[in-house]
């Protein structure tokens, strides 16, 4: 799904002031800092009621995660029509409904729930999105987007399409197991069928009802949880190799987290611990912190205001960069006026 607001990268160079990180939590290890997703506008598609997570004003990136929205739960008509992408993969996982894909590299699947949609722009891609039938429907997905290293950004474009994920059972210390599906990279050993190109992890975790069941982390790697539904508290439990690890069988609480917020937990950790009085999903996102700086406009990441102002003028051109979205005509959605002011790489402040 395409960003059809205003750009993420405003006239200054910034996000939007209302991208603030809402709170700090004081724990015994990392700090973890609880971000709230904000409503956004998505022109051309009206009344969808959707969420943003990421980027925030100081957290551009987790791992190489550059962007994460929630449109629903919510009875609505979508048609979004060809647009393009630039130096992203697209991780649409749906949650309910159906939606039809159709991009420039021939595919026309629908988009289901428990099947990975992923879609590789390289050097660019265009696709088109609409719910099936006439009318409005239930909807609610997510749409992450991953920034692609410079060893893949600028190449061809592909799109995948996996129906069998593998799982992890994630072993509870009350209650009963929990169960992780592991959507993109790897996650306690188990990994994903997907093409990744940086080190990486998107799994969906469901915690049974009055269970706390244990997450591995990579405490190399940055992670943060997304709340999905119900309500989930995260507990801290910290690289036992800095002496600071809460106490076995005690952790802390870092934060709860409902399906407006997101906890970003850093790096150095071992593992956290979820629970819930309900049955309640969270989907973990995380990663190796991203090799470079980016400039995110509009559908693009690149490096450069040159790079983003060069994909802009071949979308307008309707050239062969982007190719053409199959059983398509003349609809397309132009690309907004770039900002009087150069773009500026989005940095990290946390």
């Amino acid at each position: 799904m395409t960003r059809l607001d205003a750009p993420v990268q405003g006239t200054a160079g910034g996000l939007d002031a209302s991208a603030e990180l809402s709170a700090a939590v004081e724990c015994d290890g990392p700090r973890a800092l609880l971000l709230e997703a904000r409503e956004v506008p998505l022109g051309g598609v009206r009344g969808m009621e959707v969420y943003r997570a990421l980027p925030q004003r100081d957290l551009p990136l987790v791992g190489a995660w550059c962007f994460l929205d929630r449109f629903g739960p919510q009875e609505t008509t979508m048609r979004v029509e060809p647009h393009p992408h630039i130096g992203l993969q697209t991780v649409t996982w749906p949650l309910v409904g159906e939606v039809r894909h159709r991009d420039s590299v021939g595919s026309d699947v629908v988009v289901r729930r428990g099947a990975l949609n992923l879609m590789t722009s390289g050097a660019g891609i265009s696709h088109s999105e609409y719910s099936l039938g006439d009318g409005p429907t239930a909807l609610d997905a997510l749409q992450l987007w991953v920034a692609l290293p410079d060893s893949r950004r600028n190449g061809a474009p592909d799109f995948e399409r996996h129906e069998a994920l593998p799982t992890l059972r994630l072993e509870a210390a009350a209650g009963a197991d929990g169960e992780a599906t592991v959507v993109m990279g790897s996650l306690g050993g188990v990994t994903s069928p997907a093409s990744a190109f940086t080190p990486i992890v998107g799994a969906e975790i469901r915690i049974p009802a009055g269970s706390r069941v244990r997450v591995p982390l990579r405490p190399e790697w940055e992670h943060a949880v997304l709340g999905l539904t119900g309500v989930v508290d995260v507990l801290d439990v910290v690289d036992e190799s800095d002496g600071r690890a809460a106490a076995s069988g005690d952790p802390r609480p870092a934060a709860s987290v409902d399906n407006r917020h997101l906890l970003y937990l850093g790096t150095h950790r071992n593992e956290v611990e979820l629970s819930s009085a309900d049955d309640a999903t969270v989907f973990l996102l995380g990663g190796e912190p991203f090799e470079d700086e980016i400039v995110m406009w509009w559908n693009f990441v690149g490096r450069s205001h040159e790079e983003v102002v060069a994909a802009r003028e071949a979308w307008q051109a309707r050239g062969e960069r982007f190719g053409r979205v199959i059983d398509h005509g003349d609809e397309w959605i132009p690309a907004p006026p770039l900002p009087a002011v150069r773009l500026t790489r989005r940095r990290r402040r946390v």
